[in-house]
């Protein structure tokens, strides 16, 4: 198979041929039809993920066609059209019990704990509880998007960050994980500020939904620009980039008792990131982190989708090739986009 690999972190990655993977017992090869380019797939190439062993195929939002299956695997077949959340569970832990695969206790990650969906076949563990099959009028570009970004925003916009509608939700940082959150909490009645660098960004939250949007490029105080536009903070916030400043930003946009989610990674040298306690205190904040979405919960936002609802295929801004996705996987660096950008392993 062709595939995108990396030898060093942060070095240029290639396009090689690689043998092609085979299914563990309880688990699948599926053909890659559409892969997303991810910012925690840059995060990966960066060295920030101590899952990676090298060389490494990135990747881990895909869409495709089951090619093959492992001897222990019963409810899927080759020529199943399937997605899969980024987090694969093992299905047996005391949290997969619980009914909390995001959170895995022996999680395993394609393009993280093993070689991705940058390429044309990627293995899957634990099929029966992580495969989510995709409806026949959903493509697999719309597919691909589902199982990180839209998936991540879904579950924290909704589920963790209990939103409602009427409320005041703010999003900083307007790529496909932002962009996301913008349109899901539109859709549940909620009023969103959008926040970002990049006029594009914030052209395409409006499209979304926003009701306002805030240019974070000549704003020097975004979380009171928040503040002002929602007369007090915003119910809330959700840090949907992952940097330092845009942590704090979120926390400070919220008003009394509002509600912070950490969706974006936050990735430092000594594995810590400054948060205001004191505001989180004072104001009786909370502070909540989302970690994607198990594939069991995925029936109503599909359900959403179907009926033209939530519709992540406007999402989807540009696609591209195996062959121009090493130099676009580099340039997240200092351009990490807006919308989500889509990889074809077959062009």
């Amino acid at each position: 198979m062709r595939a995108v690999v990396f030898e060093q972190y942060g070095e240029p990655a290639e396009v090689r041929d690689l043998p092609d993977p085979r299914p563990a017992d309880h688990g699948v090869v599926v053909r890659v039809e559409a892969t997303g380019l991810c910012r925690s797939d840059w995060h990966g190439w960066q060295g920030h993920d101590p899952d990676i062993t090298l060389p490494h195929v990135p990747g881990h939002e895909l869409a495709g066609v089951v090619e093959a299956v492992g001897a222990g695997v019963t409810g899927w077949r080759p020529g199943d059209r399937v997605t899969v959340p980024f987090v694969c569970a093992c299905g047996s832990c005391p949290a997969c019990a619980a009914g909390d695969q995001q959170v895995c206790e022996r999680q395993t990650q394609p393009g993280f704990t093993h070689w991705g969906s940058f390429a044309q076949y990627v293995a899957l563990d634990h099929a029966e509880v992580n495969l989510v099959a995709i409806p026949d009028d959903l493509s697999c570009a719309t597919a691909a998007s589902l199982g990180c970004r839209f998936a991540t925003a879904f579950r924290a916009v909704v589920q963790r960050g209990r939103v409602a509608a009427g409320e005041w939700v703010a999003v900083h940082g307007c790529g496909g994980v932002g962009l996301s959150a913008v349109m899901i909490a539109a859709a549940s009645g909620a009023r969103v500020v959008a926040v970002d660098v990049s006029p594009r960004a914030l052209e395409l939250a409006r499209t979304f939904g926003a009701a306002h949007c805030v240019d974070a490029a000549s704003t020097p105080d975004t979380a009171g620009a928040v503040r002002e536009l929602t007369g007090g903070g915003a119910h809330l916030s959700l840090d949907a980039l992952g940097s330092p400043v845009t942590c704090a930003a979120s926390v400070h946009s919220l008003r009394r008792r509002g509600r912070h989610l950490q969706v974006g990674l936050l990735p430092s040298a000594d594995g810590t990131t400054p948060v205001p306690m004191a505001r989180a205190i004072g104001w009786e904040l909370e502070l909540l982190g989302s970690h994607g979405m198990a594939a069991h919960t995925y029936p109503p936002m599909l359900e959403l989708v179907r009926s033209g609802v939530l519709r992540p295929d406007l999402l989807v801004t540009s696609t591209i090739t195996l062959d121009e996705t090493p130099a676009a996987l580099a340039a997240m660096g200092t351009a990490p986009g807006s919308g989500v950008t889509v990889i074809d392993p077959w062009s």
